[in-house]
Order: C-alpha cells, then structure tokens, then sequence
C-alpha cells in the first residue's frame, strides 16, 4: 500500500518531500498512512520569500483591513469543519477533542477578527498617551508601534495540530507579519488539510504564509533581527532552540510556551455533598482524558486537604471508571489514544520514574478494557492517578512530567502549604482553584500568581458557563513564567504587539500630528465655512475644527440642570456648605458644562452625523462659576472606517472629536473624546 506524501508549501508554490521521509501512523489502528519529509526545501529562500513578497503585501493593508480578512478566513474555514474532523480521526482525537482543536482553532481567528476595533485604521499603531516635554507644549514625544520587516516562524507541538497553527498565525497577520508554520511531524497532516484550505481561500496575499511539514532542522540559521520565533514544546527543546547563536545574535523575540506540571486546589472549605466539590472531581477527570491527557494546560498536581484525600481518591476513581477508551468514532468512546506509539512509550517511561517516588492508586498500565481496537497496535492507555504522601520530600510530581493521562493527589495541611506546592511546579501555564470562600481564593492568588500565567476560580457561580482550566482564550495571555518558558501569547491587543517595533517619536504636536493621523492637543488646527458635522466621513480632515460661538453661565443655568439631572449636590446648590472645600461659590455641574458644550457645537440639522457613539476620557480641569463665560473648539482627532455588515448597511465610520471646553481667559475647563458615527458618502463603504 502506497503511502500519501505530506506537501510543504514554499514560496508560493506546494512541494513535496522525498519519499523515504518520516512515516506518520494513524493513532488508533497504527496503520501507515502519511510520510513527511521537507527534502528539497530551501529555508533561507523561503525566509526571504516571505520578508520581500509577504511582508509588503501585508504591511499595505491597515489593520481593519487585516481583521475582515481574518473574519472572512474564519467563515471560510468554519464552512469545511467536517472535512476537518474525519482527519483529526487518525490523531486519536474524539468528537469533542477535536471540537477543542479545529472549531477552537477557528474561534481564535473570530476573537482576533474582532480585536480589529482596538486597531486605527491604519497600517500603525499609536501608543498609550502623550508625553509633554516642553513648557510651552511645542514639543511632545508619542510612541508608535510597526510591523516588523521579518518573518515568524512558528514551531507546533503535535497536541493540538490546527488550534496550534490557528492562534498564532491570527496574532502575526492581525499584526502585518508574514508566517512559516512548523508543526509537529507527527500530526502534521492535520495541520496540512487546514493550510490547504488556507491557500485555496486566496484571502490573504501570496507569501503571508509557509508551511513545513517535514524537519525544519537548519531553518533558525537564517533569521534576522526583524524576525519573531514562538516555540510550543517541551521545555527542554524549547531552551535548546532559545539558545540558538542567531537568536542571541540577532536578538530575536522567541516566545516560548513550554509544557508545564499544572496544578488544581481543592480549597479547605470544601467537603463532600457540595457543589464545589462535585466541579472540583469533575474538572479533574476532564483534564485528564481530554486529548488523553495531552495537554500543555492539563492537571498534573491535584492538590487536596490532607483529609480529603480518601474522598477524592474514591471520587476520583468512580468517575475515571465510567471513562470508556477505544476507537474515538465509537459513540460510547470517552478517550481515545495517545497520538502515537512513540508518543505512548515516552509517557510509560516517564510513569516508571515516577512510580519510584509515589504510588498507583487508580489505573493500571497494562490492566484495561479498549473497545473497538486492538490496544497493542494503537497507542492506547489508561488513565493513571498517583498519590504522593510526602510531596515535600518526594519531590518527583514537581519535576516530571507524564504527557498523557496520568496525574498525582498531593495533600497539604494548611493553606501555606498548598501555596507553596503549587509554586513547587517551578513555573506553570495555569493552575485553578476551587473554593466557595472568595478569602481563601484571595490568598491563594496573591500567593501563586508570580508562579502561574494564568490562574481560574471556580466556585458554583461561574462554573457553568466557564470555559474550564485547560482551555486557554485569545482575550487573556497563554504563557507562564519558569518552566512554563516565561513567554505569551494570544492576550488580546497585548498578543498582536509582539509583532510590532515600539518607537518613540518627538517633535512638535503639528508634526506628530500628521505622523500619526491623530490630532495631537495644541497643534495647529484649521476652520473651514462648513460645518463638519455637514461632512460625510470622507470629507472630514484630522485637525479641522469648529471654534463655536460662547455662553455665559448663569445660577439658572445651574439650578435648571439640577432639576433635570436630579443632581443636586451640595456644591452645586448650597452656598453656605462649602467651607474647607475648594470652591468659593455654587459651582456649574461638570456634566453640564460637556451638555452645553454639545448644544454649543451640534449642527442641529440632519445630515451625514448619524448618532453619538459614546464619551472617552472626559476630565473637568477648572470649576466654572455663573458669570463665567464657556466656548468650544472642536477638532478632528482620528478616524475609523466600519465594513458594511450588510450590502443594506448603512456605510459609515466613527469620528473621534477632541472637545476643548474653555473660558473667557482661554484655559481649559474641561476636555473629553467624543465618538460619532458619520455617514460616507461612497455608500459602497468598505
């Protein structure tokens, strides 16, 4: 029987490997079915494909841009899922663990989609606030944020061989950074289908992405200063390659998220009979047969009160013995195998070193039922459940680590003490805590977080809707420090700024102004004779301003807002109370100064403004008495076109306006952003 041949694809083009490359088996049968080899590949023509072709087709498109395309990717790939799941089959991978693979994958490339909104629509980024240097502010610094003039280059581990390539590859483009994908061989051929499906979508421009299926041993000699390495592995491999003299030379990022020995407390508030306890069992047994325990975030420590440990041995015991192991496309299946032979024998190995330390208490090696297949040829195992009396001295559970399902009961006596074995792990992606008392869970944090990149909370609140402690989510960091490789990834905007030089700019408000294409205070500004809020989208220019006509506050005014609002605050109406305050009369409501601001500068006509949008960062700098005298300049501070959800949508953007409220000596009396949403007047929009 002839065997399929993996394709890489390189510089544009697919390209297959030698056929005497790596055999790859399926998982459940053992039976031959791919060869990997990357024979033939030319990594340093590769690299520079990908800087000279990828980067500036990339780097042309803004980041809203970017985002659709990552939308569009996602719809694209959703459609195809079921394709998907008959080759995550061969991995050993159950229904659902491929759910948390393939449509995991596919929702990371949705939650960066959507971080699209947090972006300009621009092919940079403007950095937190202005910095004033200068006295008279005709100099100020900003920093701004590019894309790198490099390639990543991302290395997989086989455990989770689409979700693995998905939520970094959605990081890198959101960015404007092309991609080489190195996935681990031994399921590359998941990783494939997915690519395959990439490349036909023609969504993204020629050289975004590479793919190597085979070794990519040789590859790191090629990278450049501009470049980003992220590495998922075990923390061995990871240190080899982060040791790597071009990293150190040319000052590479490299990212690492390494396997790590992660743990799960039981608070000492927690018994038998409550629901704590029942999510605690529950949340265990699920990280432990999930991908047969092949997780970089699964339990490997279940840390329990010294006299709960029978009760959760027993608990522990009865769930694992409902877990039915075989064949994954069996219905009644609830673990399938590991992802392979080689894979099997590693953890085997790793369980004989710990068995010299601890003891067996639930699960055999060799005893155990698999139905549907022939547990010798394909890579089965049971689950294993260690207990470790004396962790404190058998220190064994915190330092290997079976990557399988295999996991160890420790006990503490007071709360110090789970802490401090929780710390044990040298450094973990995540550990999670589950106690009905927010006191202990407080403690628990605050003691372990330096330790952890991620810790969950559960109590019988949040339990049904939470996503559980292995499942990592594109809006918060993947990393932890130590042996977890003191990387992260993912975290929002915070994983797209991996990919982006940070650099501070000086000069002058008007220069920086037209560096950033956001209006920066105290620049020059320009009036035009119509007024903006008559201008579509389009038409609006960063720093053109409306200097409005003037009002002078009166007590009325004051006492008539009250009524309104209902906001009747000493300050504002009672003369006689404001000894040891620091106003010297009734006082103008901060809101109705902005309120009058808006009926000083609203065009009141209908035209191409079609809604407020919100109010950002309003500050009330100066008191405003009743016969002082208010007058607005309002100027536009920056602009982002929306797509069209629709072809009916309206086409429209949001305006963000720097409201500068101001008194009869000309200083500030209050400042806000305020966000309309503009018509355009191309109405085919974007």
């Amino acid at each position: 029987m002839s065997l399929t041949q993996l394709k890489n694809y390189a510089e544009g083009k697919w390209v297959a490997g030698t056929k005497n490359g790596e055999t790859l088996h399926n998982a459940v049968t053992g039976d031959a079915i791919y060869t990997a080899s990357s024979d033939g590949l030319d990594f340093g023509a590769m690299m520079q494909y990908a800087r000279k072709v990828g980067g500036p087709a990339l780097r042309k498109l803004t980041f809203q841009q970017r985002g659709r395309m990552l939308k569009a990717l996602a719809m694209y790939l959703m459609e195809r899922k079921e394709y998907f799941y008959t080759i995550s089959a061969y991995t050993g991978a159950t229904r659902g663990d491929s759910w948390v693979d393939i449509e995991g994958g596919i929702g990371n490339l949705f939650a960066n989609a959507s971080l699209r909104r947090q972006f300009p629509d621009e092919r940079f980024y403007v950095d937190g606030d202005t910095a004033k240097l200068s006295k008279n502010n005709t100099f100020i610094g900003q920093h701004i944020m590019v894309p790198r003039e490099g390639v990543a280059i991302h290395i997989n581990a086989f455990n989770f061989p689409v979700w693995g390539m998905l939520e970094k590859i959605a990081v890198n483009l959101l960015a404007g950074v092309p991609a080489i994908v190195k996935p681990a061989t031994l399921t590359s051929y998941l990783t494939e289908a997915v690519f395959e499906e990439i490349i036909k979508s023609e969504i993204f421009p020629a050289g975004s992405l590479q793919l190597i299926c085979g070794s990519a041993r040789g590859i790191l000699d090629h990278i450049e200063t501009e470049d980003v390495v992220t590495f998922t592995g075990s923390a061995s491999t990871g240190r080899m390659l982060k040791s790597h003299p071009r990293i150190l030379s040319e000052a590479v990022p490299f990212n690492m998220e390494a396997d790590s020995l992660n743990c799960c407390i039981l608070g000492p508030d927690v018994h038998p009979g409550m629901a704590e306890f029942d999510i605690f069992i529950k949340e265990v047994v699920r990280e432990i047969t999930t991908k047969a325990g092949q997780k970089c975030t699964a339990i490997r420590r279940i840390i329990v009160p010294a006299d709960r440990v029978e009760d959760v041995q027993i608990a522990l015991g009865k769930r694992l013995q409902t877990t039915t192991i075989g064949d994954p496309s069996i219905k009644e299946v609830r673990m399938g195998p590991l992802a392979g032979i080689s894979q099997r024998q590693e953890v085997r190995e790793k369980v004989h070193q710990l068995a010299k330390s601890q003891q067996i208490v639930i699960g055999d090696l060799e005893k155990f039922e698999v139905i549907g297949a022939d547990k010798e040829k394909g890579a089965f195992m049971s689950p294993l459940i260690f207990l470790n009396t004396d962790p404190f001295k058998n220190t064994d559970c915190h330092n290997i680590e079976a990557f399988g399902p295999v996991s160890t009961i420790i006990p503490y006596n007071n709360l110090d003490e789970a802490i401090e074995l929780a710390r044990m792990g040298k450094g973990s992606l995540v550990a999670s805590v589950i106690t009905a008392d927010d006191d202990i869970a407080k403690e628990i944090v605050l003691g372990a977080a330096s330790m952890h990149g991620r810790i969950l909370v559960l109590n019988a609140d949040c339990a049904k809707e939470s996503t559980g402690h292995g499942s990592p989510m594109p809006l918060l960091v993947h990393g932890g420090p130590g042996r977890a490789g003191g990387g992260e990834e993912m975290g929002g905007k915070r994983g797209v700024l991996h990919y982006l030089q940070r650099t501070a700019i000086q000069g002058s408000p008007t220069t920086l102004t037209r560096i950033t294409n956001v209006y920066q205070q105290h620049g020059k500004q320009h009036e035009t004779d119509v007024h903006p809020f008559k201008k579509y989208f389009e038409e609006l220019e960063i720093g053109e301003t409306l200097v409005t006509a003037k009002h002078t506050v009166t007590e009325a005014d004051i006492t008539n807002f009250a009524n309104v609002s209902g906001d009747n605050f000493y300050a504002h109406m009672d003369a006689t109370s404001l000894e040891g305050t620091i106003f010297t009369g009734r006082v103008a409501h901060g809101y109705f100064v902005l309120s009058k601001a808006a009926g000083l500068f609203v065009d009141a006509k209908k035209g191409p403004v079609l809604l407020n949008y919100g109010i950002d960062e309003a500050r009330f700098t100066k008191p405003v008495y009743p016969g002082m005298t208010i007058g607005v300049r309002l100027t536009v501070k920056e602009k982002t076109a929306q797509e069209k959800r629709t072809p009916e949508d309206i086409a429209k953007g949001i305006v963000r306006w720097l409201v500068d409220v101001y008194d009869e000596t000309g200083e500030t009396v209050a400042i806000a952003i305020i966000l309309t949403m503009v018509k355009m007047k191309n109405q085919e929009g974007v």
